[in-house]
């Protein structure tokens, strides 16, 4: 049974018996679900950034439990509480608005939400089909391409599967002998990115959510080889203070580059806000490292006192994209805002991303963060998203299938399930056009070595398998 993250209001408890009636509520339910909820829940109940309301696993949940959860919040998976935004009556009056919701939609069509397109989808500049790679997947994160075509496909659950063409036909082995991994909410077994040598090292690069004491964790970052379908060798590159292990299962970050002989990973905030503006944490930072984990001396707080020297840049709440431009080799860096305020960033050395002194985002129980937008000396996202759309992915596009695609950057959401297309120039977004929408939250996005754009989906819905699709030239 697939986990979600237990993230904005209620915890999904649909299904269960109705609630008595309350008095009439000054604001109308619809209308605060809309405004608090959908962000985060999906417009539709079946999920964004956080679980659908239409799981199974809440079929059965009392009221109890579901008024107090809006009440109190869920604290360890980033859920605010309520009380204090809504009144008593509201509070059960969305209860109810939940309960007939639910009820209407209990058995949503998979097709609904994350049915392919079928036949010839046209766009500006390319028409495309798309085939299914991969079925049977759970929250796959991240694509990686081997040299020899072999596809990893990390998933949050804590597997790697390996999937091998032969004869047109895709078949997928798990990988053996992977790390522990904490399994909460957001975190699991994430990012996987090869050494850019790897066909002479063998080397891969993994993140994960690292299980600590007093069932805690936080953002780690491995390095391991595949050997005979098993995974071996493995060392830490990087490994957060103990201290800083908390049992909020949310803003992991985090994503691996490489250029120019560095490694580049985001690591997220972790939930505890105000810590990306502290250079004595990890959290909400960029780092840089060479391969082997050691800090270059040239990093930019190397000799601050009381930095951390890997740091790269800061002031980021939770970067789950990172990706080099290839005509240029800027870092660029995208990450989930709060109740909006998504961000895609270029990455400069030593510089302040702001998270959260200033944000274009508030608080998911709608109280501002900060009333600033922008202050001297941190820098403003180059595109940011308010309502959210729950930013993942990012992916410059280096294949030949789609010529006027290439050097282009496709971004990828969860919450709005989509895949945007975006014309970069420098430091700048010229153009963009949206490429697909409404199949599935969009959790991971690489080039094949056929050319072809792969794309890992996470289809909402009760019990339906994720899938890995491709994009193939209908031109």
């Amino acid at each position: 049974m697939r986990r979600f993250p237990l993230f904005l209001l209620m915890a999904a408890f649909v299904a269960a018996p109705a609630l008595h009636a309350a008095e009439p509520p000054a604001r109308k339910a619809a209308m605060l679900y809309a405004q608090f909820c959908s962000g985060c829940h999906g417009a539709d109940l079946q999920g964004g950034r956080a679980t659908s309301l239409l799981d199974r696993k809440w079929m059965a949940s009392d009221d109890a439990r579901l008024l107090g959860a809006i009440r109190g919040g869920v604290p360890r998976s980033g859920m605010p509480a309520f009380r204090k935004t809504f009144t008593e009556p509201e509070i059960r009056a969305l209860a109810i608005f939940i309960r007939e919701s639910a009820h209407r939609r209990a058995d949503p069509a998979v097709g609904q939400a994350g049915g392919l397109p079928e036949g010839i989808q046209r766009t500006a500049l390319h028409a495309y089909r798309v085939e299914t790679v991969l079925s049977g997947l759970d929250v796959p994160w991240t694509l990686a391409f081997l040299p020899d075509g072999r596809l990893l496909v990390t998933q949050r659950k804590g597997m790697l599967v390996e999937g091998i063409q032969d004869d047109g036909r895709w078949t997928a082995r798990p990988i053996k002998g992977l790390p522990r991994v904490w399994v909460r909410d957001e975190g699991g077994l994430l990012d996987i990115t090869p050494h850019p040598d790897y066909a002479a090292n063998g080397w891969l690069y993994l993140t994960l959510a690292d299980p600590g004491p007093e069932d805690s964790g936080n953002t780690k970052l491995v390095r391991g080889r595949i050997r005979d379908g098993r995974w071996v060798d493995q060392e830490t590159i990087f490994k957060a203070p103990v201290a800083t292990y908390t049992d909020l299962g949310i803003n992991f970050g985090s994503a691996v580059v490489f250029h120019n002989g560095y490694l580049f990973f985001s690591f997220g905030e972790r939930g505890n806000v105000g810590q990306a503006q502290d250079l004595s944490l990890p959290n909400g930072k960029i780092h840089r490292l060479f391969p082997n984990g050691r800090v270059p001396p040239d990093n930019p707080f190397v000799h601050t006192r009381g930095a951390l020297p890997s740091i790269w840049s800061y002031g980021h709440r939770n970067p789950q994209g990172l990706t080099i431009d290839p005509r240029s080799g800027a870092l660029w860096e995208s990450e989930h805002g709060p109740r909006g305020g998504d961000e895609l960033n270029h990455i400069v050395r030593g510089r302040n991303y702001g998270w959260p002194v200033i944000t274009h985002g508030m608080n998911y129980d709608g109280t501002p963060v900060s009333a600033l937008t922008r202050k001297k000396d941190m820098e403003q996202p180059v595109r940011h998203w308010t309502p959210s759309i729950a930013v993942s992915p990012i992916h410059f596009y280096t294949g030949d299938a789609f010529p006027a695609w290439k050097n282009q950057l496709f971004l990828g959401a969860l919450a709005q399930q989509e895949l945007h297309r975006l014309k970069v120039e420098g430091d700048r977004v010229i153009g963009q056009e949206l490429i697909l929408k409404g199949r599935g939250r969009v959790r991971g996005v690489t080039t094949g070595p056929d050319g072809y754009l792969y794309v890992a989906l996470e289809i909402p819905g009760p019990d339906t398998p994720d899938l890995v699709v491709r994009l193939v030239p209908a031109d």
